[in-house]
């Protein structure tokens, strides 16, 4: 019998591939979260001190392990100079039809921004620095980055003319825009880390084999994302790796990124990333967020659950949504995610299923 951990010893012993007392829950909340607290996303997104509000409130309410802090997509991108498109209701976005890249070569001029003054990436630390100040000393805290090196590159320049971009452009234009972006979301990452977060992590959406091939992936998003984990890693903080969509084909280089966690999306087989995974990353993941969590049973959502369990034996995982939960998530679900982890996912039941 192992000894009652709280969550961040929790989670702290997922990351060093010991058992834990449970399998954490670290589910991406902040939507959730908002809705849970009595507000829109456009309410909080410029206030730090909400944002960090709603997570104490539905981390209080629920018991999970791990708060993500995150608001949307689109502030490293303004913090660099984009317009943003504000909505009450809705996450904030990147106006694509006023880049800030308008030539490749606008790079060059580019300057970099200070995640300390620059648009709202100062609110984002000051709800990392609330929360760690409040739970840290209890509560795992991954203070997001935002966007990693490609999917910056992407909101900068508009998602379509990148593209085409990766097929017409000079290589060299492309991987200077691409290194632009990796110090941007370096330097954001680092903060979070200086603020008080026990791990950081980026989004890279827009690398994904739904939008690009493979061999893309390889050509240009992956040594940005390389070099990323390595400098932020060195400076002492775990970096987590999230690319949307079935990362199947890639994910053996989302590996070889030497991220510390990876966070799967519901399409991707878990047996399988955890076989590739194995004591090199932590993965994250991946209950479906819209079947079972919205639209099916407690039921339906400790099935899954479960079978996350199984396939990966529960060592060097976070059990979590497979990307974010929606506003409209039931509360029962929620409670069946984090029901499953304790009562399925022990000390002794872990043990178990790794006996052999």
């Amino acid at each position: 019998m192992i000894k009652k951990m709280n969550s961040l010893e929790r989670c702290l012993a997922a990351l060093d591939f010991k058992i834990p007392d449970r399998i954490p829950v670290v589910p991406q909340s902040f939507l959730f979260a908002c809705k849970t607290a009595g507000y829109e996303i456009g309410e909080i997104n410029k206030s730090g001190k909400l944002m960090a509000e709603t997570h104490l409130v539905t981390q209080n309410k629920f018991g999970y392990d791990g708060i993500v802090v995150d608001v949307d997509d689109a502030s490293l991108a303004e913090a660099c100079g984009a317009k943003i498109i504000f909505r009450k209701d809705d996450v904030a976005a990147v106006d694509e039809e006023h880049p800030v890249v308008k030539n490749l070569k606008d790079v060059y001029e580019l300057e970099l921004p200070d995640p300390y003054n620059d648009a709202r990436l100062p609110e984002w630390l000051k709800a990392t620095e609330i929360l760690k100040e409040k739970v840290g000393e209890e509560v795992f805290i991954m203070g997001r980055a935002d966007q990693g090196p490609f999917s910056l590159a992407c909101l900068l320049r508009g998602p379509q003319q990148f593209m085409i971009d990766l097929v017409m452009a000079d290589p060299e234009d492309i991987h200077a825009l691409l290194d632009y972006c990796r110090r941007a979301a370096t330097l954001f990452a680092k903060a979070q880390k200086d603020c008080g977060a026990h791990a950081t992590s980026i989004g890279e959406a827009f690398s994904g084999p739904n939008l690009i091939s493979p061999k893309m992936y390889r050509d240009f998003a992956f040594d940005h994302q390389k070099a990323m984990v390595q400098e932020v890693q060195e400076y002492g903080i775990p970096l987590s790796l999230h690319i949307c969509g079935d990362a199947s084909m890639i994910f053996k280089d989302m590996v070889n990124t030497k991220a510390k966690i990876i966070e799967i999306d519901w399409k991707v087989d878990m047996a399988m990333a955890k076989r590739e995974a194995a004591d090199k990353a932590v993965i994250m993941g991946n209950v479906d967020p819209s079947k079972p969590l919205v639209w099916g049973t407690p039921d339906d959502v400790r099935m899954q659950c479960r079978d996350i369990i199984e396939c990966t034996g529960g060592i060097g995982v976070f059990l979590s949504s497979g990307c974010a939960m929606g506003y409209n998530t039931p509360e029962e679900n929620v409670r069946a995610m984090i029901e499953t982890a304790a009562e399925y996912g022990t000390y002794e039941k872990i043990a178990a299923l790794n006996k052999n």
